[in-house]
């Protein structure tokens, strides 16, 4: 009798697992893969959202930054006396309605000269883009550059290493922008008025105010204003 009990026992325990207890302790892991997986793709997808918002923002905080060295580095041209007919009065600086032209010194380039850049925003994929030619060191280069740059503005084609040296950077999407300028204590339209043309104005404003509406699905979307005073403006003597 003893024997028949300690073989009942022994065989209890030799039984092993049932196949529902088997299912129920392999549902019980695949939960809790299932909401490791999940934590791991939300950490994930977190980080990219976090690398992408932060690469948006440097990108355009250096967009303004080159933006405003540009216009700290604006050659400034005395207007020749008399003007010639037909002739570019304005060298420093042009603004259309589109496509805004500086001729800038070409600091920190071996040899110096001048550079040539344009800022534009693409009508097709509404990116804000801005344009630089080669170190220019005489005025028939200068002048070719200066033509150059507004043809790059009516195409605004995407060129990556143009010919001839001049190169093109995509700043952010913008879906429209604007440009007023400051001159005689208060800020204007430079195209408000008939007797200011693009290229009759005479001398290079006080300052400049950039308008600009960044496209959404970027870090930074909506109106933004940027306000550029020339270094020397209050200090002539």
């Amino acid at each position: 009798m003893a024997n028949a009990t300690m073989d009942a026992r022994s065989a209890r325990r030799m039984r092993g697992f049932t196949l529902i207890e088997v299912l129920v302790a392999l549902s019980i892991m695949a939960l809790m893969a299932l909401l490791t997986w999940q934590g791991i793709d939300g950490m994930t997808r977190a980080q990219e959202a976090t690398r992408r918002y932060t690469d948006d923002v440097l990108a355009l905080q250096a967009g303004l930054g080159q933006w405003r060295a540009d216009l700290d580095a604006m050659m400034v041209w005395p207007a020749p006396e008399p003007t010639p007919p037909g002739s570019i009065v304005n060298r420093s600086i042009s603004w259309n309605g589109s496509t805004l032209r500086i001729t800038r010194l070409a600091a920190g380039d071996t040899g110096g000269g001048l550079r040539v850049v344009a800022w534009t925003r693409r009508a097709g994929s509404g990116q804000w883009l801005r344009w630089q030619s080669p170190p220019l060191q005489t005025i028939q280069t200068w002048q070719a550059a200066w033509e150059g740059a507004a043809r790059w503005g009516e195409t605004a084609s995407l060129q990556g290493s143009a010919s001839g040296g001049a190169a093109e950077t995509v700043i952010a999407g913008a879906l429209d922008w604007q440009l007023h300028y400051f001159r005689n204590n208060a800020w204007t339209n430079p195209l408000s008025s008939a007797s200011e043309g693009t290229q009759t104005e005479t001398a290079a404003p006080d300052g400049i105010r950039l308008m600009i509406t960044l496209s959404p699905g970027q870090a930074l979307a909506g109106p933004l204003v940027v306000d550029w005073v020339r270094p020397t403006f209050g200090g002539e003597s």
